[in-house]
This record gives C-alpha cells, sequence and structure tokens, in this order.
C-alpha cells in the first residue's frame, strides 16, 4: 500500500480511530505518526488503555459489530478466533513493498487462521529474566543462561535489602489473564502444570499447579515488593527502572527500556537469561505479539491497511532507529531484523531471539493437552475463565485466601464454564 499512497482529496480527509495498549513502543509510535500523515494525508486518532482495559474494550466492541475503532491492537489468542469468525478484515493482500515473507514464522503463524494473516506484528516477543548485574556480583552469585526456578528463588532471597528497598524479584500478580495470568501459567508449564487434561477437565487439584502457587508466593513474599500482588508489567518496569529490583521475569520487549539510559537507572547493569525451568524440558517464557488488525465493516479499510503497512513495516524500524536507535526499535516481529549488522550488537538482541524460538504453542506442556498457546489456551472461553481465576490467585497473593481455597475456586470456575459451554 505504501509504494502506492492514496492522493484522492477523499482520502486526504480519513481520520483513523486506533485503539492501542500503553506499552512504551505504543507510546513511541503515536510520537511517530506525524510521519505517516505527512506521507498519507491520513489523521490518526489514538485511543490509549491500560491492558486489561483494551482488551475488553475491544472484545465488546467487535463482537457486538460497535465499529467504534478502524484499527485495533490484538494479539495471538485473539486473532486466530476473530479470524474464523469473519471479525477481521484479511492481510492476504499488502503491498509487495511491504514484504509479508519477512515476518518472523512463529509471529506469522500465531497470527493466521488457516494460513490466512489477520493481524500484523507490531512487535513479537517471549519472556525472559531481566538481572542486575551489580546485585547478583554483591550476592556472590553467577546467573546462569539457562537457569533453573532454584537458583532464582536462592538468588532473589540473596539480592533482597529491604532496608534499601531493593526487591529480589519482581513477577506480575495483577488480576487478569493476559497480566498475572500469563505469567503464572507460563510459570505453571515449567512445573509440569496444565489448565485442561485431554479431555478437558481442569487441572487445578494437581500436585504441579499447588507447587506452582506456592513456590511463586513463597519466593515473593520472601523478595519481591510490597503489593506484588496487583503489580502488572508497567509497574514492575518502573521498579526494575528505579533499582528497586534484583530479577524481574517479563517480556522481552522492555530490554530495551530497562536498558535506556534516559529512562533507567540502572542501565549499565542489566543482564539477560532465558526464562527459568525445572529440568522438566519447558521453559517458563510465552510467546506473545502485540498487532494490528482491522474491523470487518470498517469504513476506512483501504486506510487502514496504509497504516498498518506504515507501522509494521522495515521502513517504520529504521525510522525508529534513526530517531531513537537500534536498541528501541519494536523487536521479535522480522527475519530481517536479525540479519541486520546494525541490530546484531544490541545487547539483547540474541537472548530475545533464542526465547522467542523456544517457546512452542503447539507442545507448551510436560504433560499432553488439548489446547494451542503457551500462556493462554487458544478457545474463545478462556479470557472470562482465565480472568476469573486470575482475580482467585491474585487474592491468595494478598493473603486474602489461601494457596489451597484458590485453587478449589480455580477448578470449579473452569469446570462449570466448560460444561456449560459443553466441551465436557
Amino acid at each position: 500500500m505504501l509504494a502506492g499512497m492514496a492522493t484522492s482529496a477523499s482520502a486526504q480527509d480519513t481520520t483513523l480511530t486506533i485503539a492501542t495498549v500503553n506499552n512504551g513502543d505504543m507510546i513511541r509510535m503515536q510520537g511517530l505518526t506525524d510521519d505517516f500523515t505527512d506521507k498519507t494525508g491520513h489523521k490518526v486518532e489514538w485511543v490509549t488503555l491500560e491492558e486489561n482495559v483494551l482488551r475488553q474494550r475491544v472484545t465488546t466492541d467487535i463482537s457486538t459489530k460497535g465499529g467504534a475503532f478502524d484499527i485495533m491492537t490484538i494479539g495471538m489468542y485473539e486473532t486466530p478466533i476473530w479470524g474464523a469468525n469473519g471479525w477481521l478484515v484479511p492481510l492476504d493482500d499488502l503491498s509487495d513493498d511491504y514484504n509479508a515473507d519477512d515476518i518472523l514464522p512463529a509471529m506469522a503463524g500465531g497470527l493466521s487462521h488457516d494460513g490466512t494473516l489477520y493481524a500484523a506484528p507490531f512487535y513479537g516477543e517471549s519472556s525472559m529474566i531481566m538481572y542486575r548485574t551489580d546485585l547478583m556480583e554483591k550476592a556472590g552469585m553467577e546467573m546462569p543462561e539457562a537457569p533453573s526456578w532454584s537458583f532464582i528463588a536462592k538468588a532473589a532471597r540473596a539480592m533482597t535489602d529491604r532496608e534499601n528497598e531493593i526487591n529480589g524479584i519482581c513477577l506480575r500478580g495483577k488480576a487478569g489473564w493476559g497480566e498475572g495470568g500469563a505469567f503464572i501459567t507460563a510459570m505453571s508449564n515449567s512445573f509440569g502444570a496444565r489448565w485442561f487434561d485431554e479431555d478437558w477437565n481442569a487441572q487445578f487439584d494437581s500436585r504441579e499447579w499447588s507447587d506452582t502457587l506456592n513456590f511463586y508466593k513463597n519466593m515473593m513474599d520472601d523478595a519481591g515488593p510490597p503489593g506484588y500482588a496487583t503489580n502488572g508489567f508497567n509497574e514492575n518496569l518502573s521498579l526494575f527502572q528505579q533499582g528497586k529490583c534484583g530479577m524481574w521475569i517479563d517480556a522481552t520487549v522492555a530490554a530495551s527500556f530497562v536498558t535506556n539510559p534516559n529512562d533507567s537507572e540502572v542501565a549499565d547493569s542489566v543482564g539477560f537469561a532465558l526464562a527459568p525451568d525445572n529440568g522438566l524440558g519447558k521453559r517458563s517464557n510465552w510467546l506473545w505479539a502485540w498487532a494490528l488488525a482491522i474491523p470487518a465493516g470498517t469504513q476506512n479499510e483501504d486506510a487502514a491497511k496504509e497504516f498498518i503497512e506504515w507501522a509494521t513495516s522495515t521502513s517504520y524500524i529504521e525510522l525508529v532507529a534513526e530517531k531513537e536507535g537500534w536498541a528501541n526499535v519494536p523487536p521479535g516481529a522480522r527475519i530481517s531484523l536479525y540479519e541486520n549488522e546494525n541490530y546484531k550488537d544490541v545487547p539483547f538482541a540474541k537472548m530475545t531471539l533464542d526465547s522467542i524460538l523456544s517457546a512452542d504453542p503447539n507442545n507448551s506442556t510436560v504433560d499432553p493437552s488439548p489446547y494451542v498457546g503457551v500462556q493462554f489456551a487458544a478457545i474463545p472461553e478462556f479470557a472470562g475463565i482465565a480472568t476469573d481465576v486470575s482475580q482467585e490467585f491474585s487474592a491468595a497473593y494478598a493473603g486474602q485466601q489461601t494457596i489451597e481455597e484458590a485453587l478449589e475456586k480455580a477448578q470449579a470456575i473452569t469446570n462449570d464454564a466448560m460444561e456449560a459451554a459443553g466441551y465436557r
């Protein structure tokens, strides 16, 4: 589309309404939107929302055909389901200049249905460990490239310094299927847990889930920040940048923020490692893309496709590199980025790619499961169920109920919902 930018008077008057998440890369994109407007004449109105609110708003809008947005920021969970429902415009006619074949296969696969791309990745991510090299050294320990959870727990306690407000580890505990729910699900994979057995029976009454939650809560009570039960991505990012976290296990995309000296007080002492495991063959990293999609029925489909090509192109990557340096370009979406000599010097580039490549959504659990997805199960009912389950987990983290009570409720919530939906 960008190769033949619109020039007609009516096209010049188009205003696109775009819903997006309040993550740093999206905020940066908004600051560069004038480049798109200069090239196309199209104006953009942004609706920027916190992650849980964004998911709720766009899901409600698209399922009711509300028509509030021309472009939505969605991910690997929604895209195949909504594409199958006919709710999204296929992105199978993007321009040759765009080079859709350059999208990383892991990202293209997760954003497709029956081989058709329905959302273009703005950035792709897995999760990994970001840690303070100076505090690790002070604790007399050395981070392995692929550590175990037992090492992480030991290091977290050793790095904690309550008098100086340094928490050994910062992890998500916030309710929401894509917030704390995503983290604990990915973590549970490494403990041998799964959401469902092969007959769609909930598995929260298993030893593996009990081990996961008890390990998490004990470690966070000893070495995590106060109020960790309500911390999500942005809260932990802020804590880490302020020097208040020894380790943070979260989205690989955060690496550019914690190493940016303009924003991070600890930018010169950050190391990276693969997400932890327990020796069972599964690491606790996820796979995700924040992607741009066009709801079916928009009156501005052509202009929306032009925006998606602009925002997810190699040209946009070069624009960010020119303005803010290669470390700050959107990662994890294009093969060519990892072949680019300018990007190979970025300290977290290889670990990000290794983490993305090590996540397998078709084989994410130790025991067989009937679902696709690493930190989610790709069924329409999952978002509602997992949001309710994550609320019970967060209440347990906060000490409002026991782990056992939370898991009992999770088991009942999940089985009831799956029975009502006809899975059992």
